[in-house]
């Protein structure tokens, strides 16, 4: 064995494998593959009509759409991989040390309209990011229901627990208060679902949670648990585990509801919230600002958006409703992975 100081191991933990690209590039493209074919089958109907494009600046992507299906209204999958010489103002922002060097991005990212009032949307992403010496993995997943189910949203939770205990304990609080704060609608004072997780530039030393938003619950978290060391082999092995614990999260959830009958109320109502998803994709959402900045594709970017939605002027709630309880409760952050049915 040879002998090496810390600060020697330090450093070649922060230094990606020479075939990091690859690697993940492979893994992005695997994962769609994985989810789209487990997807058609849960449909039955619906299939995945694929859109591959190219990127002028240098890159390109597959986009992979399902509309009219059994269970999905619309849905897309999206794998894109795209490099270039100028960076984002979002990404100097955050980065300011990755001025000046090229830049390399992949990920993989899926959002679900499902016809149903009674099955959640759901949305998932999981990138890689490379300027010179800065890298780091984010993403994660999260759920919409349009009405209250705990179960549902306490099997999505435990799912993501599990796949986030298997590589380190504190992985799930801090990016479950990570996905609570960053899925909110500031403008609405709402969550804009049941959440999951969510985390960013995570890379080899560092606290967990690298957000803005210093006195919320996952910074305090985070805080708590100190600087962590980690190698990028080790958080490319928790971003495949959360990858492939999307669809034995989501699908029974689809196969508990797909068949429960609904009516004019439920679908309106189910209209009536989708705007909240469009209202958060297009004034919050980073991946949305990201792609734009990047002259990305636009049809792939906006792939996210719900096929039809409608707002309506003061609505609220009838009291002691269904939908009054999704407000009350399910749009209010809650410890659904310790969640056990009464």
């Amino acid at each position: 064995m040879t002998a090496f100081s810390t600060s020697e191991a330090t450093s070649s933990n922060s230094v990606p494998p020479a075939d990091s690209k690859a690697r993940v590039s492979q893994f992005m493209r695997q994962i769609q593959d994985e989810i789209c074919q487990g997807l058609a089958v849960l449909d039955g109907v619906g299939t995945f009509q694929e859109d591959s494009w190219e990127r002028p600046e240098g890159g390109g992507g597959r986009s992979r759409v399902i509309r009219e299906g059994a269970v999905f209204e619309q849905g897309g999958v999206n794998f894109s991989e795209v490099w270039g010489e100028n960076l984002p103002p979002s990404i100097l922002a955050q980065r300011p040390e990755a001025a000046g060097h090229g830049f390399y991005a992949t990920g993989t990212s899926m959002v679900l309209h499902p016809r149903n009032p009674y099955i959640p949307t759901v949305h998932l992403n999981y990138r890689y990011f490379e300027a010179g010496p800065v890298w780091w993995f984010g993403g994660g997943a999260d759920l919409t229901p349009y009405y209250p189910f705990a179960e549902d949203a306490a099997h999505f939770h435990k799912t993501f627990k599990q796949a986030c205990d298997a590589h380190h304990p504190e992985y799930y609080p801090t990016f479950k208060y990570w996905c609570d704060e960053y899925f909110y609608l500031k403008h609405r004072q709402e969550t804009r679902g049941v959440g999951g997780i969510f985390f960013d530039y995570q890379d080899a030393q560092g606290e967990l949670y690298r957000a803005n938003n210093t006195n919320g619950s996952a910074a305090a978290h985070s805080a708590k648990v100190g600087t962590l060391t980690r190698c990028w082999e080790e958080l490319f092995a928790f971003v495949q585990e959360c990858g492939q614990a999307f669809l034995p999260a989501y699908v029974p959830i689809v196969e508990r509801r797909r068949n429960l009958e609904y009516g004019e109320r439920q679908r309106n109502f189910q209209l009536y919230r989708r705007g909240r998803y469009v209202e958060f994709n297009l004034v919050y959402d980073r991946g949305t600002i990201f792609g734009l900045q990047t002259n990305g594709r636009t049809e792939s970017i906006l792939m996210s958006l719900p096929p039809l939605v409608r707002w309506e002027y003061g609505y609220q709630p009838e009291p002691n409703t269904p939908e009054a309880e999704l407000y009350e409760t399910f749009l209010k952050p809650q410890d659904w992975a310790n969640w056990t049915a009464s």
